[in-house]
């Protein structure tokens, strides 16, 4: 049977913290930030933890994920 492969667009996208969560991005950053305010665009700069369910799925995904 052949090895297991991780995702590759999945592991850029993800952060595993030294618990075993893991923390994703928000969608909304990366472009058209001029208009957008201050305030807005710090919130959107954290990192939240992951739902329980979203965490299951991604397993599937990421062979190797804690």
């Amino acid at each position: 049977m052949p090895k297991m492969k991780t995702h590759s667009s999945l592991k850029d996208r993800f952060k595993v913290t030294g618990t075993g969560k893991v923390k994703r991005f928000k969608a909304y950053k990366n472009h058209l930030l001029s208009h957008k305010s201050g305030r807005q665009k710090r919130v959107l700069s954290s990192q939240p933890l992951l739902a329980q369910g979203d965490y299951r799925r991604l397993q599937q995904q990421i062979g190797n994920l804690k």
